[in-house]
């Protein structure tokens, strides 16, 4: 097994004998015990085990204090305690070894949880708004949850006034977003106030836009760098709708995306390919090429085994390999056509030679990894990997390395 999924979010253990008045508050991360006493009530300050001997600073003032395990034994805890004081301390595992200086983590003192909500040194930043969905899709890697989860939205408020300006490029996922009505389009202006250099990225099913007056809200935020990703399963109403689980969602998907077009929002369609969906993927590509012609980007997506993926793994797997005929002609419509074209989430030893330049690295790092098999391939460096539940359940029975820029074992 290649490298290890990032964890995000879990379990911490109280160390101190005081956890303040902390509820569940956002706060930076930080190693610097010299920051000024007036500014530490926003940070977290981080601390490596096998140096709490050699603080001696006064560290009275911080939000909380983390101090990452590398031994579990009664030592360190004692040690620990020793130097925290009464400020609020947690013993982080091991697995957060990653945390760097302003990242930005989720403290929960009731239940003794944190979350890893902003990594500084990433691209790859989505902001969670909600589980919430009217969707329940055969493949989809976040189930649905039937429960108020507002206080997300919320979050995603004050994170915006925290996440630096500088930063590239953000997404809001869920769930569903838009679910939220005008607090979604409020988010979106939000975020164009807040970090105006940064690319936004929507993933939404696109119903609700289906209301022009919505559409029209969101268009008139006037977000310099937007784009929303809407799925499109299949050019067959029956087809997409089974596969979303949802009657009516074909039609009011496709007047959502011809809304925000005619309004002027970037818009991109996106495709996963599984056994459901593979018997109408070309088909479905000459129908965005007749009739979607004036959308920005079209991706062509691989499976995630996550949520539904992996309850459903039978009915939805098909080896990559094995449709890679299907997906060079896909290919081919869409770019005759003229439409901007992605390959997302797919190896390029089992892909064709012509599908190889429009494959992207696009799974979250903290997601990707890699087989031993790619110990060698002289395309790793170009070539996005697997999802770590890819490596961990179902993959292409055709994974073999890049002996050089051209030939593949596979062709031996």
């Amino acid at each position: 097994m290649g490298e290890l999924m990032l964890k995000l979010r879990g379990r911490v253990s109280e160390i101190s004998e005081n956890r303040g008045t902390l509820g569940s508050e956002l706060l930076y991360v930080t190693t610097r015990v010299d920051l000024p006493q007036g500014a530490r009530g926003k940070y977290a300050l981080l601390l490596r085990s096998e140096d709490i001997c050699g603080v001696s600073e006064d560290i009275d003032g911080f939000g909380v204090i983390l101090v990452l395990e590398r031994d579990s034994g009664k030592n360190i805890l004692l040690e620990a305690q020793g130097v925290v004081g009464l400020v609020p301390a947690y013993l982080l595992p091991n697995d957060y070894s990653y945390l760097a200086e302003g990242d930005i983590v989720r403290i929960t003192p009731e239940s003794e949880r944190i979350s890893v909500v902003f990594r500084r040194n990433t691209p790859n930043n989505s902001i969670l708004l909600t589980e919430q969905c009217n969707h329940h899709c055969l493949m989809c890697s976040q189930p649905p949850k039937n429960v108020d989860d507002s206080w997300l939205l919320e979050e995603a408020n004050a994170l915006l006034q925290m996440i630096p300006r500088d930063t590239e490029n953000i997404g809001f996922t869920g769930g569903e977003p838009t679910l939220y009505g005008d607090g979604f389009i409020s988010l979106v202006a939000a975020a164009k106030v807040n970090l105006p250099n940064t690319s936004l990225d929507v993933l939404s099913n696109g119903r609700a836009f289906s209301d022009r007056n919505f559409a029209a809200k969101l268009a008139a935020v006037g977000h310099p760098d937007f784009q929303i990703g809407i799925p499109l399963y299949s050019d067959d109403p029956v087809t997409h709708d089974f596969v979303v689980q949802s009657r009516g969602a074909f039609d009011e998907t496709l007047k959502g995306i011809l809304n925000l077009k005619q309004l002027g929002v970037r818009v991109e369609i996106r495709f996963v390919i599984h056994k459901q969906t593979l018997p109408r993927l070309v088909k479905t590509c000459e129908f965005i090429a007749r009739n979607l012609l004036f959308v920005d980007h079209v991706a062509l997506m691989g499976l995630e085994i996550a949520g539904f993926a992996r309850a459903n793994l039978d009915t939805l797997w098909v080896d990559p390999f094995d449709y890679k005929d299907e997906l060079s002609t896909a290919v081919e419509v869409l770019k005759s056509s003229g439409l901007r074209i992605s390959v997302y989430n797919h190896q390029l030893c089992v892909v064709n030679h012509d599908v190889e330049r429009e494959c992207r690295k696009a799974i979250s790092d903290w997601k990707n990894e890699y087989l031993p098999e790619c110990a060698g391939c002289a395309k790793r460096g170009v070539c996005g990997g697997f999802f770590s539940t890819q490596v961990q359940y179902r993959h292409s029975d055709h994974i073999a390395p890049f002996l050089d820029d051209v030939h593949s074992a596979r062709l031996q």
